[in-house]
């Protein structure tokens, strides 16, 4: 959004992100300064704000924000001394109010309403009229009025038509008749028929039209309430330059031209003009066929011209309020007229039409001095007075109205504004002068009577022992309504004491409806009491994390009450009201959640077939209580949820299967996958690396899968064994370690089923022959990786015996050679090179590094020193080498590099 206060000259930015036509600028006198701009803009994580700033400076500092959260898309409306929001939760819509720039209050309607959509019809005389469409409805809407701040909103008339527009946006089938107070025209859908409605209070009593009693030509026409009615097009046109299919101007009160047709229900086919000068009391019809109709000199001359779908040279004029109309040619050749600007002020008479001769024709505008049509200026004979009525009933919005008007058939120029009210005397109030007042509605004998879900003991929660408050009769009078004495005091509200009562409804709520928040992040609640006396009513509430806090009275919670949650979990949050008759209390769960940044699926590579395994998901950071994890099992259709981050599963069908978890927070879900191979029984041996690996690993899953491949290729290079009976494994973390598992052969040639002694031959040979030969790769260009086997190569780490766990052997194993070699060096005493290193090693803080074969929760662990040395390996190498006669001669044994091979 961009300002410019130099005539267009020089542009700067207001501000960025801001929704299309959702900006307004000098509303009215509410704004202190007169360049404040309302504006629904974006924040760059997508969510929408109601900003106010200043045209010319509106820096970040200088901005603010009159409703405290989020509020939805397209749903700013700053219209007179009201500015409206829409904020959606759960699917359900909520609608707030700002009167008089206020803080901004929670629309009340009524309770079962449940709307689907709404739009600001009007602000006009101090109230707002609004169309809702509920729960139930689909092509009508409800048309709802508010009392006088714009919060308490009454039903006024049901399933009114709605229409799509050119943009797709819903066209309310409603018109507020310009110049006379609460006078409005609806389109109804009655029994699957559309009829035409016309209200005189606002949408307190609507009545059907009355149609014509002759036709154009004089015949008379039969058509009897309420079966047959006139009934009116209301669309108003999208091209701001024709008239549309009704119009009216407040410089002529009571003058209403419009489409439309006689009939049961409104109907597009055989339609035609038809003008009223009394306010939709009595009809005529003017043109058989649809038509363009202007108002000139004030309203005193009506200009007519055919709809562009047809092209003419004629224009028609009428003096008399359409009763005579005069042909006037404005072109040598017809012109679809697709505009006509009327000129304002009084001194100019000029029209200009713009329009085509033909589809393939440029622009023709044509002006049209209208002024040499009048002999001379109005003058007060030419004036006559004219009574606002309702068929007969004078009293219109509690006041009986005169106005002044020119005679029709007066040739002259009216030039200025002569709407003018002569006289507006006050009439005493009826019953039609009020209206159903918030949670009553009308009955069948026009009683307005509680609802069903409305208490009408309910009192006001600022309402005190000693103080006063008004008790609803039910009634309210209409906005606007100038009535006097007569029923005024019997429907009007009366002035009660509080009584002293024990707090009742006492709800407990979020300012914004939402049970989740993020850590960190201010929690506003909000605590109501629908009976009690809030001033002598003491508050406390629990937040469920150790604290808590407590008011003297309701009033200091206005506000709402703010806490913020330093950890995630889920929290009863209680409110307690209570005085000196009794006590009160309602609670919530809060969701405090933060955002999962991170989640690993922890499962063994290899596990026996018909065994129970454990699939473990650990997320960064943790929420303990508030993540929801889907387990999806090989080819299952559905996941298994719970709200634990592990689960215990048996697979029955030998193969590999892809295990997925996913983890819900908030709105965002993470995920991880895992490949298992499921078989009868393996065995497996540790492999560790020479340390430039280390430097190479970024502890990532992609990294460790792909050194995975590289290693599984080094290894099938020095053992004759089939690719798909080696399984590499890299572990998580630093140092860098790996397993290789053997799986068991597939069933023999001669079709014997494969047993465990097929893998034990197939184990010694891939053992042996890892003793013997270099397993090396090259990382990256001069980086070249050797493999190893642990001094624990010859023992198989996975048992194929059910009661026994590979891990279990491995600690087995690890502890006896331990335990051996200590003795060995105690007892002998002997130089034994690779026990001194791994003496030496031994005295550093040992890292440990968990192993993923193990098939159970009591997984050992095996610490780093366990595992030979870079020196040990190089010695045993040499070793190697020398007994199969490749190093002849060697200038140091404790160096490779100064070996000479031979």
């Amino acid at each position: 959004l961009y300002s410019s206060f130099d005539f267009g000259r020089k542009w700067q930015l207001v501000h960025e992100r801001v929704t299309p036509n959702r900006f307004y600028w000098s509303v009215t006198g509410l704004d202190k300064e007169l360049d404040l701009v309302h504006m629904e803009a974006h924040t760059p994580d997508g969510h929408c704000q109601y900003v106010t700033c200043r045209a010319q400076a509106c820096s970040e500092s200088s901005r603010t924000y009159p409703f405290s959260g989020y509020i939805e898309t397209n749903s700013l409306v700053v219209q007179d001394e009201y500015v409206f929001v829409q904020v959606t939760n759960t699917g359900r819509a909520s609608y707030y109010v700002s009167y008089q720039r206020e803080p901004f209050v929670r629309i009340k309607i009524p309770k079962y309403s449940l709307p689907k959509d709404m739009h600001i019809v009007s602000t006009d005389q101090g109230q707002v009229f609004t169309a809702v469409q509920e729960w139930n409805q689909n092509d009508t809407y409800n048309l709802y009025i508010s009392d006088t701040r714009g919060i308490y909103f009454t039903l006024a008339l049901e399933n009114v038509r709605t229409s799509r527009g050119l943009g797709g946006n819903s066209m309310i089938d409603l018109y507020e008749v310009a110049g006379i107070e609460g006078m409005l025209i609806a389109n109804r859908k009655v029994e699957n028929q559309v009829k035409t409605y016309i209200t005189y209070n606002k949408g307190r009593d609507w009545r059907l039209l009355q149609a014509p009693t002759t036709d154009l030509a004089g015949n008379p026409i039969h058509c009897v309430l309420p079966f047959c009615s006139l009934h009116l097009q209301l669309q108003m046109s999208e091209n701001p330059y024709l008239s549309g299919s009704i119009s009216t101007k407040s410089s002529v009160p009571g003058v209403i031209v419009a489409t439309g047709n006689i009939g049961s229900e409104l109907s597009y086919n055989n339609v035609a003009m038809f003008i009223s000068s009394d306010a939709g009391n009595n009809w005529r019809q003017i043109f058989e066929e649809e038509h363009n109709v202007w108002f000139l000199d004030k309203g005193g001359a009506l200009v007519a011209v055919k709809q562009p779908t047809v092209p003419t040279r004629h224009l028609w004029i009428s003096f008399d309020e359409g009763r005579q109309w005069t042909r006037h040619s404005f072109s040598a050749m017809p012109l679809f007229v697709d505009g006509v600007l009327v000129e304002a002020g009084a001194e100019n008479q000029i029209m200009t039409f713009f329009g085509h001769f033909s589809h393939r024709s440029e622009w023709q505008l044509i002006k049209i001095d209208y002024k040499p049509i009048f002999t001379r200026r109005c003058t007060e004979g030419d004036y006559q007075t004219w009574h606002l009525h309702n068929q007969g009933e004078p009293c219109i919005m509690g006041q009986k109205q005169i106005y002044m008007k020119r005679r029709p058939g007066n040739y002259c120029m009216v030039g200025w504004d002569n709407s003018r009210i002569l006289s507006a005397e006050p009439c005493i109030c009826r019953a039609h002068d009020f209206e159903c007042d918030y949670g009553f509605e009308r009955r069948g004998d026009g009683n307005c009577l509680p609802a069903f879900w409305f208490n009408p003991s309910t009192l006001s929660r600022s309402c005190s022992q000693g103080q006063n408050y008004l008790n609803s009769t039910g009634y309210r009078k209409v906005v606007a309504n100038n009535c006097t004495k007569g029923v005024k005091e019997m429907y009007t509200a009366r002035k009660q004491q509080c009584p002293n009562r024990p707090p009742r409804g006492l709800v407990l709520t979020t300012h914004d409806d939402k049970l989740t928040a993020n850590m960190g992040s201010n929690v506003t609640f909000l605590v109501q009491l629908e009976e009690g006396d809030s001033m002598r009513t003491n508050i406390q509430l629990d937040f469920g994390d150790g604290t808590a806090v407590s008011y003297s009275n309701l009033s200091w919670t206005k506000e709402g009450i703010r806490h913020m949650y330093r950890s995630a979990g889920i929290f009863r949050v209680t409110a307690l009201a209570e005085n000196s008759l009794g006590l009160d209390t309602s609670s919530l769960h809060l969701h405090v959640t933060c955002p999962v940044e991170h989640i690993q699926l922890l499962a063994p590579y290899v596990v026996i077939k018909n065994k129970e395994v454990n699939l473990t998901a650990v997320v960064w950071p943790s929420n303990f209580r508030t993540l929801t994890y889907f387990w999806w099992l090989g080819n299952n259709t559905e996941p298994i949820i719970t709200l634990d981050s592990s689960i215990s599963h048996t697979f029955s069908t030998e193969g590999m299967v892809t295990v997925t978890v996913q983890v819900l927070s908030g709105d965002s879900i993470l995920q991880d996958t895992r490949s298992i191979a499921i078989q009868e029984f393996f065995k497996s041996l540790l492999l560790s690396f020479s340390p430039n690996l280390d430097e190479a690993n970024p502890d990532i899953p992609e990294w460790r899968q792909d050194v995975g491949r590289v290693i599984q290729k080094a290894v099938l290079q020095v053992a004759d064994i089939p690719e798909e009976q080696l399984l590499v494994a890299v572990f998580p973390g630093i140092p860098t370690a790996a397993e290789l598992f053997l799986l068991p052969p597939r069933n023999q040639s001669d079709g014997r089923k494969r047993t465990e002694e097929d893998l034990e031959q197939i184990s010694e040979i891939l053992v042996n022959a890892l003793n013997q030969i270099s397993v090396e790769f090259e990382l990256k260009p001069g980086s070249r990786v050797i493999v190893y086997t642990t001094q624990l190569t010859l023992a198989p780490l996975v048992d194929s015996i059910p009661r026994h766990s590979s891990s279990a052997m491995l600690m087995l194993l690890s502890v006896v050679f331990l335990g051996l070699a200590v003795f060995l060096i105690y007892k002998f005493k002997r130089k034994i090179p690779w026990i001194n290193i791994y003496a030496e090693v031994n005295h550093e803080k040992e890292q440990e590094m968990i192993s993923t074969v193990g098939q159970n929760d009591a997984t050992p662990k095996i610490t780093l020193s366990e595992f030979s040395t870079q020196k040990e390996l190089m010695e045993k190498e040499l070793e190697a080498r020398a007994k199969r006669g490749v190093i002849n001669t060697c200038e140091s044994t404790r160096e490779i590099p100064n070996c000479t091979s031979v």
